[in-house]
């Protein structure tokens, strides 16, 4: 079967997982049915996503007709009507081994011969979930993150028979609904980001345990200097001291003290009012810069994770790509840990494993034979050129990560590729749209464009935890990048759909020229932040729009809208979404049909002229226009209005 074979799903389940992952099966195009095993579940599961799709409606997330989108859902309570037409059946039951081979019995049964089975197990192995069928090779993983709605990723994990083309469909209908797939290729316990997430409580429990830190300090420290969404702590808190104490347990992993506290207390997080934090009055974590300790080990837990990425990727079980996406999407992280581990110094990393496997012999510590293996090999990280990800030279064979690059005749076209974070721009990005720029052809390039993956953003700022290691001293550097995109010389546009804020707002205002859908929105927020626009706005927006707006947009910091955008200047064009790509290429079409040379001194002159005199910068257009009198294009150009015909430039 493949992806295209899907036209009917059934979902197991109408809890927050099974409703949440029926609304996006929906939403995705698909008719869908859920089941549950009473009406009123059902009828509770149906409401939920009614309630969900008219927020979503009402925040502009969705361009569909909520009742449209209802119109795909059938609800039921008998299994056997549920799935007895369906192609793909999405299990979403409660994490009971035994009721699920409960129902993957009835399902052998009662499905089609064809259908695929797919799981939404978080921690039971695919493969003990297929022996109750006879048809192993057609269960595969699908684990949603919770709210599926709202969280991207979906990792797709094979049972030890789980065939390639079970595997490869559900991968493309996780695509087919917009959300992110990765391949976890062995049945693992904890799959990708539970694995890897492990240590990042588990270490610092140890830390406190052993009166090196406290729960402030490592909170503090992992979110404010490091940069993580939330701390150790603060996460166990949220999702259930009990749950982390289970992992443990069922793993037959020693537990640290300081959770066995709080277990045999029964001061769980959140949910019993009190765990590492006191929540019983509404206050919570109440930890902040302040608290950030310089003694705090943090490369000890970041070493742990990666060593568990290190182990994942030398058994096959993912690849260094697919962990960073999963980390990303699936646990907030501000950057993947196999692209921080490749920042650090993977022999930095082996170095604090070793040392600490040595003083205490425990086998957490224990280093990765990948690991080993690739630092023994000199291949230690980017300043080695390779570590787990290699790193091309100047001649610009490299590999982006944030970026999707496509060359394609006369046209770079640069697309932010970070829609989980909105396009929100951090260090790697800005390095990857400067080497792309820097190793350009410009015997072939006559334009760039630069716009947004997803449908919600061109890019909606700095990613303020991607700079969280920056010093004061190298915050002025990070403007390099918008400089880049100012002086390259060829023209540039941006082509914006969706939030255009802070530094992307920064990035857009370094192009040449912007075109907007009529949705889109713009602003400088990082007043509201103690902050003030750090890559160019300040200065691009005053030369703009002049002093009054421009101070209004930086010093209020509100969104204003595409219209009034255009109407104050800032941006060439807004249009309706229907007419957006036909402006755009309107646009690019007569950049690429330019003269080169022409469009490169043009450009020149007026960049540098905004900041001279008038009578110096009238003499940088009088030398221009005399040294590309000796052109030929310029040749080109006469001959070809006196001939009645269309130029073809060449840029010589």
């Amino acid at each position: 079967m493949s992806v295209e074979d899907i036209d009917r799903v059934a979902v197991l389940g109408a809890g927050s997982m099974g409703h949440g992952i029926t609304e996006v099966i929906a939403l995705g195009g698909y008719d869908v049915v859920m089941r549950d095993i009473e009406q009123e579940i059902v009828d509770e599961g149906y409401e939920d996503i009614e309630w969900s799709l008219q927020k979503l409606s009402e925040k502009g997330l969705v361009d569909q007709d909520p009742d449209e989108v209802m119109s795909r859902i059938d609800t039921e309570v008998d299994l056997e009507t549920a799935v007895e037409d369906v192609d793909l059946v999405v299990e979403a039951a409660p994490e009971n081994l035994e009721l699920k081979h409960d129902i993957y019995e009835d399902l052998d049964e009662m499905a089609p011969d064809d259908a695929i089975l797919a799981t939404n197990t978080s921690s039971l192995p695919i493969t003990d979930i297929a022996e109750a069928t006879t048809r192993p090779e057609q269960v595969v993983g699908t684990h949603y993150f919770n709210p599926p709605v709202k969280m991207d990723l979906v990792e797709v994990i094979y049972g030890e028979e789980t065939s390639d083309e079970t595997a490869e469909t559900a991968y493309e209908f996780i695509e087919s609904i917009d959300k992110t797939p990765i391949y976890v290729k062995k049945d693992v316990r904890g799959f990708v980001v539970n694995s890897v997430l492990g240590p990042f409580g588990d270490e610092a429990a140890w830390m406190v345990s052993g009166d090196e830190a406290t729960v402030k300090e490592a909170d503090a420290t992992m979110v404010h200097e490091r940069g993580y969404p939330m701390g150790p702590f603060e996460l166990g808190d949220m999702t259930g001291i009990d749950i982390g104490y289970s992992v443990r347990k069922e793993a037959g992993d020693p537990i640290p003290p300081i959770v066995q506290e709080k277990v045999d207390a029964d001061e769980l997080g959140r949910k019993t009012g009190k765990g590492y934090y006191d929540y019983e009055d509404g206050d919570g974590p109440d930890y902040g810069p302040d608290d950030v300790s310089e003694d705090f080990d943090w490369l000890r837990i970041e070493a742990r994770m990666v060593n568990e990425a290190a182990k994942l990727i030398g058994n096959d079980v993912a690849t260094p790509d697919a962990i960073d996406t999963g980390m990303r999407l699936g646990a907030g992280f501000p950057e993947g840990p196999c692209r921080r581990a490749d920042k650090i110094g993977l022999d930095r990393i082996l170095d604090k494993l070793e040392t600490h496997y040595e003083q205490t012999e425990a086998e957490r510590y224990d280093p990765a034979d990948y690991l080993v293996e690739l630092v023994n090999g000199g291949h230690t990280g980017e300043d080695a050129g390779q570590g787990f990800y290699e790193y091309g030279g100047e001649d610009g064979d490299r590999e982006y990560r944030t970026l999707n690059v496509l060359r394609e005749d006369e046209v770079l076209a640069i697309e932010l590729d970070r829609p989980e974070r909105m396009n929100a721009l951090n260090e790697d990005l800005m390095d990857e749209i400067e080497h792309v720029l820097e190793t350009a052809d410009l015997d072939t390039v006559r334009c760039v464009t630069f716009e947004g993956a997803g449908d919600r953003a061109f890019s909606a700022g700095a990613d303020i935890g991607g700079f969280a290691n920056t010093e004061p001293w190298q915050a002025g550097t990070v403007t390099s990048m918008f400089e880049t995109v100012n002086d390259f010389p060829r023209p540039t546009i941006a082509k914006i759909d969706g939030f255009c804020l802070g530094g992307g707002h920064e990035l857009a205002l370094a192009c040449d020229m912007r075109i907007a859908t009529t949705e889109s929105q713009f602003g400088f927020p990082e007043i509201s932040l103690g902050l003030l626009p750090g890559g160019g706005g300040t200065q691009r927006t005053m030369r703009m729009i002049g002093e009054a707006r421009a101070k209004e947009l930086v010093f209020r910091g509100e969104r204003i809208s595409a219209e009034k955008a255009e109407d104050w200047g800032l941006i060439n064009r807004a249009v309706d979404g229907d007419e957006f790509d036909d402006v755009c290429a309107e646009f690019v079409e007569d950049c690429v049909e330019g003269p080169p040379i022409a469009l490169d001194f043009a450009k020149k002159v007026m960049n540098r002229g905004e900041d001279a005199s008038l009578e110096a910068a009238l003499t940088m257009e009088s030398q221009s226009f005399g040294l590309l009198m000796s052109t030929e294009d310029v040749l080109e150009g006469t001959t070809a209005f006196m001939e009645d015909r269309d130029p073809e430039f060449e840029g010589k």
